[in-house]
């Protein structure tokens, strides 16, 4: 049995307690302080004043500088399986064109298409290697991540092989997604044939190989018409995958289908008004909105202080990928949106810890209690304000993942 004690640390925000849905004040907060945690197996086995814990005869992790302590944080919408770099779209969308004009001209979503096929699984899995461990030393133990750079059979499942052995061999935590419908590739003339060709040749074989159980699409102006996209998700729904839809990011549609389908999340919302949210409410479906796609793309951000304030339980991603999400930084997007949105601090720490976990369906983590994962970051500084203060700055001084330190700088 591996049993250990870590602490003393100034405050723990256990993330505990707090309600699922709606706007949540910082003094909803359960903080400890001079806490400790006693970890066996990976799992909250104790928590509470690190004085009376210490008296047990345990191995110690002792903490000497004042340490915030919270969940490791979950980004639950991400794309980092892929090759090559978006750059050049970068540059053309500072000279003033949109992301529509530049994929019309060969570049977005199908120039990472053609990196990510000429790619090798073996090339993959080191750049996706690499991005984890950034991810860990920024406190993200659990990472979505989706398909969706390979738009064919073969492609595909290269991809979704490649996050399965990394989630295995690595200590942050997968979550991967089938994203085959993410715009129709070349070879297609239509967008119902290419829908009907991953139903029928992909979905089977994913699950099949059980390399996922969560299915996306993007709904939107030059990807996939909210009605063609009704029939390939009640197909997927049918096989059994959870539904996550690319909602709402340039022009209405996809949040209202994600609502009419029951899915578990609808992503982006940047343009969805209040009678979207009011629908997504009503199905149970998580918001997940993606302050990096709109720093990347120079928008606006999706309405998240409307979000809460109708009730519905916010979620931040970082959004990660090649072309209009680049920085990959949850902590820093999400201090950045809670200041332009006027967020509480305990609305975006809940947004990227137990709201966000829960969009995800894992209720193993999310808050620092007796039961849960071992997934902890800590950060070097006595007060929890400063975290976000400091806009991403302030960086993790350890960070530990079902209870394995992988980063301590204290």
């Amino acid at each position: 049995m591996n049993e250990f004690l870590i602490g003393p640390f100034a405050q723990v925000l256990t993330m505990n307690r707090l309600p699922l849905d709606g706007p949540l004040l910082d003094s909803q907060l359960e903080i400890l302080t001079d806490a400790g945690v006693v970890i066996r197996d990976g799992v909250i086995r104790e928590i509470g004043r690190y004085n009376d814990l210490s008296k047990r005869p345990l191995p110690r992790h002792e903490i000497a500088t004042p340490t915030v302590l919270l969940p490791g944080f979950v980004d639950a919408h991400t794309h980092i399986c892929f090759a090559g770099s978006r750059a050049r779209d970068y540059a053309l969308r500072l000279s003033g064109l949109t992301y529509q004009e530049i994929a019309a001209k060969g570049g977005g979503i199908q120039d990472t298409v053609r990196y990510t096929r000429a790619a090798s699984s073996h090339e993959l899995e080191e750049s996706l290697v690499a991005r984890t461990k950034r991810l860990l030393a920024r406190g993200v133990t659990t990472c979505e991540v989706k398909s969706g750079y390979g738009l064919s059979i073969e492609e595909e499942i290269k991809i979704l092989e490649v996050i399965d052995r990394v989630g295995k061999s690595q200590p942050i935590t997968l979550v991967p997604t089938c994203l085959a419908a993410h715009v129709r590739p070349p070879e297609f003339d239509s967008n119902s044939e290419y829908l009907t060709y991953i139903i029928e040749g992909l979905l089977p074989q994913v699950i099949q190989r059980n390399l996922s159980r969560r299915v996306d699409i993007f709904v939107e102006k030059g990807a996939f018409f909210p009605e063609e996209s009704l029939i390939y998700l009640k197909a997927a729904a049918k096989m059994g995958f959870d539904i996550c839809i690319h909602a709402d990011q340039f022009s209405r549609g996809g949040a209202q289908l994600a609502a009419e389908v029951g899915a578990l999340s609808a992503d982006h919302l940047e343009q969805s008004l209040e009678e979207d949210f009011e629908a997504l409410k009503k199905s149970g479906t998580f918001p997940i909105v993606l302050p990096g796609a709109s720093m990347g793309l120079g928008m606006p951000y999706a309405p998240a202080r409307q979000i809460l304030n109708l009730g519905l339980p916010l979620v931040i991603a970082s959004d990660w990928n090649p072309g209009s999400a680049p920085m990959g930084y949850l902590l820093a997007e999400a201090a950045l949106m809670g200041m332009a949105e006027k967020l509480t601090i305990a609305e975006t720490f809940a947004a990227i810890t137990v709201r966000a976990s829960r969009a995800l369906r894992l209720t193993d983590r999310g808050t620092l209690t007796v039961g849960q994962r071992a997934d902890m970051v800590g950060f070097p500084t006595g007060n929890y304000q400063e975290i976000l203060y400091y806009q991403g700055s302030l960086q993790p001084s350890l960070v530990y993942a079902n209870g394995q330190p992988i980063y301590n700088d204290i």
